[in-house]
């Protein structure tokens, strides 16, 4: 499956709500060198002010800060405050790696997420993490 049949197979299966479901939790995604420098860019923060008031140092990661039980950048109407340049990781949300060997975990995504149409299988969604760029 070439990558642009890959992106229209998830358009027909999957149309993300905007609820922020994926933004709620106690840990949120790792972000990148490039990830950090494109959001401090896009809030027009210097660096070093964006990684202080936004970031935080973790196990070998640096990941978003969770304030009140969602991602610091969860804006009060429910939407991303910097979705245009948001990490890789949260893009391929729901569509993860983690479902590939674990039908539970594809299970539980499923039910959180309001963002699936129709029927969507353990086995197609599967597929379509495949044809994802990074999907194992």
């Amino acid at each position: 499956m070439t990558a642009e049949s890959n992106e229209k197979a998830i358009e027909a299966l999957f149309e993300c709500k905007c609820c922020g479901h994926c933004c709620h939790g106690v840990a949120t995604v790792s972000v990148t060198d490039a990830e950090q420098e494109g959001m401090a860019r896009y809030l027009e923060m210097g660096l070093e002010a964006f990684k202080k008031k936004y970031l935080v140092n973790g196990k070998g990661a640096t990941s978003m800060k969770i304030v009140d039980g969602h991602c610091i950048f969860f804006g009060e109407d429910g939407l991303c405050r910097v979705h245009p340049v948001k990490p890789f990781h949260c893009k391929r949300w729901p569509l993860h790696p983690s479902i590939l060997e674990d039908e539970n975990a594809w299970i539980a995504i499923k039910a959180d997420c309001p963002g699936f149409l129709g029927d969507m299988t353990w086995e197609q969604a599967k597929e379509l993490v495949r044809g994802r760029p990074d999907g194992s």
